[in-house]
């Protein structure tokens, strides 16, 4: 395992991962989804494993640059847009007429 790697499963609030890589993050952006996240960080490794033999400063800056990219990922976007978890998968969203929600009186 790269050492890297092994750094990173001693850390467990997805505020320990933001820190350890120097990355700034909206509090509020994490508190929400924070589980999505760290998810879709996981993802993106799984994708683009890191090698055992790959050096810690390259292994640091493709970690680093994953974890970016799924922090961007909810700040643009929403948990339930980005179907990280299968709850949310075949689900489609539908805006409700206002209207619709009006309750109707007959005074």
């Amino acid at each position: 395992m790269n050492p890297i790697l092994a750094r990173l499963q001693k850390l467990s609030a997805a505020e320990e991962f933001f820190e350890f890589f120097g990355i700034a993050y909206q509090p509020q952006v994490v508190q929400v989804n924070r589980l999505h996240i760290l998810k879709r960080f996981h993802q993106y490794l799984r994708r683009d494993p890191i090698p055992d033999d790959l050096a810690e400063e390259e292994a640091f800056a493709r970690l680093k640059a994953h974890l970016t990219q799924a922090y961007q990922d909810f700040v643009t976007s929403t948990a339930i847009q980005e179907k990280v978890f299968k709850v949310f998968h075949g689900r489609q969203v539908q805006a409700i007429p206002l209207e619709s929600l009006k309750v109707k009186t007959n005074y």
